[in-house]
Parts: C-alpha cells; structure tokens; sequence
C-alpha cells in the first residue's frame, strides 16, 4: 500500500475491516469463521498466507485450527517460535519480524528458509481480555509491517476473538438444546433394557450420529483386574481398536480421575499415544470423559473425530452427561449379566448333582429350613411313582410314604434343629407288608452356620433285615443242637454201661417171661443209644411243623457217600 496517502490507507483498512466484519457475520459456527478468515485475509491485506492457532488450555499450547496458503510440513512443526516471541503474545503485544528465513539466533530459520517465508506478523487473538489464540501473517517478499498494520490488524484479531467465541456461544446454546432432547432419549433408551451389549452399541452408535462426529468407543474398567478394556466400538477399524493398552495415557489417566478431556491435535498430542495409528486412522481430535456410578468412575467413553474440532462447553457437559446417565444403565447391564452367569452356573451344578443323584439306587429327599421338598432324585419318582411338579415346594410330611412304626419324632425336623447326622433303621407298614428301611440324614450349612437344607438318603433293607433274622435263628438252633449233641454224649457213657449190665441179667433169667420184658428193655435201650449216636454224629438239622403250632426239629446224619440223609 505504498504510494497513498494516509487518508486513502485509512479508508482502505476500513473497508477491509467492514468486509472481514461482514463476512465473520455471515457464519456462527467458529470452525467456519476461522476458515474463512484465514481464506480472505491473505488477499485483503495483501499477504501471501494466514494461520490462526486456538490455545489449548488442557496442555497450554497453541493448536491449529485453520491455515491457508502454507504446507502440511510447515505447518505440523513441533514449535511455532521463539520462546521470546511466544512471551510477548502470551502478555497481549502483537509481534513482527522479517528475514526471518535468514536470521541466524532464530533456529527455527531453516524451517521458514524452506517454505519461503520471509516476514511474519504474529498478533494475540483476544477476548474479554484473555488470550483464545494466535493469528499469523505471512509473506514471501521482504515486508515491513508498519505500526498503523500492525494495529488494523490488532483491531482485526479482537474482531475475530469476538466472532469465534460468539460462535462458540452461538453454537452451544444450539447445541444445548438439542442436546438436552438427545440425554432424554438416549436415557430411555439404554435403560429400556438390560442387556449390556445392546446398551453399550446404542451408546456408541448414537452419540457420533448427534454429535457429529466419527466414532465412539467405550472401555469398562474390570474389577478383578482394575485393567480398562474395549467393551464396545463404531466407526474404527479393527487395527486401530487393536494397537494397544491405552491405559498409561494421560488422558485416559485424567478421564479416570472423574475429569473430561478435550484433544484438539490427536496426531502430536502428548497426552495421547500410538501417534502413527492415529494419523493412519485419520483420528484428528479426541474428547474422553468418565463413565460414573454416583461418585466410582466405571469407564472411558471417547469420542473422535477426523477434523480438527474445538470441543465446546455444551458438547463435553453433554458427552458428559451421556456418560453419567448411562452409568447406571451400564451396571445394571454388568449386575444382570453376573446374574444370568451366576444362574446358569445355579443350573449346571444343578444338573451335575442330580445327575449323580439320579445315578445313585437309594431315594434321596432334600428339603429346606422350613421342611419344604426343593430336589428329590429319579429313583425316589420311579418308587413312589411320582411327578418332580408334583413333589417340589410341598411339605416333606405330606409327601414321604415312610412313617416310624414306633411313632418317634421326625428325625428330618431332629437334624434341622440340632445340625448333627442322625442314622437309623424304620420298620413301617406298606401295603400291608412291613418293610425295614436305612434312613441316613446330614445337614447343609449356610456361610453364617445355620441349618439351611437337610438330605435324607433312604434304602430298603428289608430283605437283609429278613436274613439277619433268619441267620440268628438258624445261630440259635445250631446252640441247640450243639448242646444236644453234648447232652447225649455224656448219656452215652452210663447207658452202654446200664444196656450191659441189662444183658448180663437177660442172660441169666431163665423165666421166659421175665426174659421177654428185660428184651423189651434192651431194645429201648438201644433205640436210646441210636439216637444219642446220631445227636453226636449230626451235621445238619431242619425245621419242620408238627402238631398244632409246634414245630420240631429233623437231624441229619452223614452217609457213606458223602451225603445227608434224614
């Protein structure tokens, strides 16, 4: 703008200001409005490119948000300027330089050598007296900015300072209000239902959709390892889902902390990792904010997008907000999914103790605290001829077919009430028949040490109780003979004695009379000594009736032949 004169200058900037004010007037959004600045400012002011840098107050650096006319290379330095220049626009002042390409104390010359850039005029972007960003001036030609250019161009960064945070404004009072409809439906929802999958995709699917961005994830943290891990995700692909532990980023870190983090530059951020997946995955800015139950932080959501975004108040108290609400859905779907895992681990061991129940012959009865029946075994169905349906829930008293002869108190109810195994052996009446059954009855313990089941185990002895009777009859009689075979060994003795005393006096009688009575004698006499003979040489015996009710007993004597004759 050589030449003119100083009027002709003024009027000039004048209208570049009414055209920037008229064209920061036309858009709300902030993202526009710093697009569109950086796009018109270059050709009003007559500079080659324009840059304009919003402060990141999470790590206090200065993070791009628009440029024109500059490359990627030059843009993606790590460092903006000297820390002295950076000094002077932190305090307010704007700042220019020229030669900057060839100064040998700045050693950030090599990097505007290369680009081209040979003067530059950096200005504080300002609003309500706090510093919201950096715009840049730059030109290829030698250009000194004088002091009325460099204050047009102070006037015009507070312009856009204010065109930038009335967007923002502008942006969040829209946002607020549709985002206070969305809470309400998400919340409805994710709490319509319990399961954690379909909670946790609804979340994932719909907040990008609204908020307008590309993708979401959630991490749960895992109680048994306290570890955060993937729980579900849209809009990523699986190799990024896949590069690692985010666990030790900083954001994450704070997120965890019950704080919200806002990244604007994912790609070169330090508190983020995996810088390389991230630009692979076209991932430019981040927001992470905590999962909460009440005050225990349960999770990560984070949101992504892949355009520089400046997240603003109202979106981060609405992801925010997301996240508290669906808080509590989550771990009703977390508490409902342990239930289901724990009933299905219920039915499994249920169903492997009565498989081993069903396999055992003895009926078995389990019942509660109150005597109510809650498993009963196959056999003891198949014996009583029986229904499950018809057996469980129902009183133990009114269902048992086995009631004590002896009129004793119900052993069942004996062991609910001491704890102690009781074993004992019934004789009741079925009918009409008596029957001897083995009950075996041993309490269940609850973790406080109560009574809470007690399993009674039935057997029919019935048969072994008939031979133990029978065998201690047969051991009675085997006394019996045993002492009848003594009894007649010791009659031996006296009676060869007397039947040869007998025949000695039949020898000698020569009355025939008298003969014949003392051969009656002797003929009993022997009868006697056959049978105290076959009492001592018996090996068996046998019950049979007599007459009446009586009963006697038949021995057995051994044959030449090895075999018992009667």
């Amino acid at each position: 703008m050589s030449g003119v004169t100083d009027q002709e200058r003024e009027r000039g900037y004048l209208e570049i200001f009414q055209e920037v004010a008229r064209l920061i007037s036309m858009v709300l959004d902030p993202q526009q409005v710093m697009d569109l600045v950086v796009r018109r400012l270059p050709e009003l002011l007559e500079v080659d490119a324009a840059t304009i840098r919003l402060l990141d107050t999470g790590t206090n650096t200065f993070v791009l948000g628009a440029a024109h006319g500059l490359s990627g290379e030059y843009l993606s330095r790590g460092v903006i300027d000297t820390r002295e220049v950076m000094d002077m626009l932190m305090k307010g002042r704007p700042v220019a330089k020229t030669g900057v390409d060839a100064d040998p104390e700045d050693r950030f010359s090599d990097e505007a050598a290369r680009e081209g850039i040979q003067s530059v005029l950096s200005l504080p972007i300002l609003f309500q007296e706090h510093i919201i960003g950096l715009m840049r001036l730059l030109t290829r030609q030698p250009r000194e900015f004088t002091p009325m250019e460099v204050s047009f161009a102070m006037t015009l960064a507070e312009q856009i300072g204010v065109a930038i945070s009335n967007g923002r404004l502008f942006k969040e009072m829209e946002n607020q209000v549709d985002f206070l409809k969305e809470v309400h439906e998400i919340s409805r929802l994710v709490n319509s239902t319990l399961d954690l999958n379909v909670i946790l995709q609804t979340i994932v699917e719909r907040l990008p959709a609204i908020m307008g961005m590309k993708a979401c994830t959630i991490r749960l943290v895992q109680p048994e390892t306290n570890q955060l891990e993937l729980a579900a995700a849209f809009g990523l692909s699986p190799e990024y889902l896949e590069r690692g532990s985010i666990r030790k980023e900083d954001s994450i870190f704070k997120a965890l902390k019950g704080e919200p983090v806002a990244v604007y530059d994912a790609p070169n951020d330090p508190r983020v990792r995996y810088h390389e997946a991230i630009r692979k995955e076209g991932i430019k800015s981040i927001l992470a904010v905590p999962i909460k139950k009440g005050s225990e932080v349960i999770g990560v959501l984070r949101l992504l997008t892949t355009e520089h975004h400046c997240f603003t108040a109202s979106e981060v108290t609405f992801a925010s907000a997301v996240a508290e609400e669906s808080g509590s859905a989550i771990l009703n779907g977390l508490t409902f999914r342990k239930i289901n895992l724990l009933f299905q681990q219920i039915e499994e061991n249920e169903r492997f103790l009565q498989t081993i129940m069903d396999s055992l012959q003895d009926r078995i009865i389990v019942v509660d605290d109150k005597k109510r029946v809650v498993m009963v075994n196959k056999r003891f169905l198949e014996q009583e001829k029986l229904s499950e349906q018809a057996l469980l829930g129902r009183r133990y008293d009114a269902i048992i077919p086995w009631i004590s002869a002896d009129g004793d108190a119900c052993p069942v109810a004996r062991v609910l009430a001491a704890g102690e195994m009781l074993s004992r052996t019934d004789r009741h009446q079925h009918n009409g028949e008596t029957q001897w059954l083995e009950r075996s009855i041993f309490p269940i313990f609850d973790p406080a040490g109560r009574v809470e089941y007690a399993v009674e185990t039935v057997r029919d002895v019935t048969s072994q109780k008939s031979l133990e009777q029978e065998q201690l009859a047969r051991e009675k009689l085997a006394g019996v003979v045993e002492m009848a075979g003594t009894v007649a060994h010791e009659l031996n003795s006296p009676l060869f004695a007397a039947m040869g005393m007998a025949q000695l006096v039949r020898d000698e009688i020569e009355n025939a009379e008298l003969r014949g009575e003392m051969e009656i004698i002797l003929r009993n006499m022997r009868s006697m000594a056959d049978l105290t003979r076959k009492m001592t040489e018996m090996t068996g015996f046998a019950s049979k009736d007599y007459v009446g009710e009586a009963r006697i007993i038949e021995l057995h004597e051994p044959v030449p032949n090895g075999r018992e004759v009667l």
